[in-house]
């Protein structure tokens, strides 16, 4: 399939059909055409080969499973580390126009697309199950493209829009699971930082300021990870360090006053509230 679908590689850097193109190459001993740009979007989806990208003069050596995303006017080029190296790669052109037209139909079409534009952020790393789903579509394009069948400019309308959702849904669902990541380790930070503070008077506003946070935020993260709101998981946090603490020995009238309550009745409501029984009893029954 892929020798029948590859196409001869030419220096043409400009598009003859006012939608899309796509091609598949297979090289040896290719001479890089040199720095360049282009008035069109280009995906480069890199299959095999010694590559490193140049994109705005920042170098990007590239591995299988690379798609980079090369928006109207961006300087760039190919540069072959090892020429003697089989050099196997997809490349899709897209108009500015076409893209347009799509997303006035949904602007899920252009996800990808726009992100790299916004963000500057230009390559994009597909494990191999996820390539390999990539290069199917990509093959099942070419060949529709190349084939003469009924129905046939339905048929590649399809498989383009399924190749552009299938890269965005699968760049928005890392982007989610970075997000989450990023996220989760921020939280443990501030609960750590909670933990070691508990003694010392804490609020929402005091760790908002702490770490540079919004309170809207902070709000969303612990509810997000913990269900509570930060005034619940401190309370519970110092409750639990009070019981810690009477069960070593601790007397009530030392715990509650080291670990943050302002006074007894304070301490006493919550820990009646929390455990069901009154600190006393609590230990009574620890005492046992």
């Amino acid at each position: 399939m892929a020798k029948r679908q590859s196409s001869q590689f030419n220096t043409r850097q400009y598009m003859l059909r006012e939608d899309f193109e796509v091609f598949y190459y297979s090289d040896t001993h290719f001479r890089s055409i040199g720095h360049h740009s282009h008035d069109y979007y280009e995906l480069y989806f890199f299959e095999e080969g010694a590559v490193t990208m140049v994109i705005d003069g920042k170098a990007h050596p590239l591995r299988t499973g690379d798609v980079i995303v090369i928006p109207p006017g961006l300087d760039h080029m190919a540069l072959l580390t090892d020429p003697e190296k089989p050099y196997r790669r997809f490349v899709f052109w897209q108009k500015p126009a076409f893209l347009e037209a799509l997303e006035a139909r949904s602007p899920d079409y252009g996800y990808l697309l726009r992100r790299a534009e916004d963000r500057g952020r230009y390559v994009y790393h597909f494990d191999l199950p996820t390539f390999n789903a990539i290069r199917t579509r990509l093959f099942t394009l070419l060949d529709e493209i190349h084939a003469d069948r009924f129905a046939k400019d339905t048929a590649i309308d399809l498989y383009m829009s399924d190749l552009l959702l299938f890269l965005g849904r699968t760049v928005h669902e890392q982007d989610q699971r970075r997000n989450k990541k990023e996220q989760l380790s921020r939280y443990e930070a501030i609960t750590h930082y909670v933990d070691m503070h508990l003694d010392e008077p804490l609020s929402l506003d005091a760790l908002a300021r702490e770490f540079y946070l919004s309170k809207y935020y902070l709000v969303h993260l612990f509810r997000e990870n913990s269900g509570l709101s930060v005034h619940q998981y401190i309370l519970k946090k110092r409750l639990a360090a009070c019981c810690d603490a009477m069960r070593g020995g601790a007397a009530v009238g030392e715990v509650y006053r080291q670990w943050g309550f302002g006074d007894y009745s304070a301490f006493y409501r919550a820990f009646r509230k929390e455990y069901g029984m009154s600190p006393s009893a609590y230990i009574e029954l620890n005492s046992q």
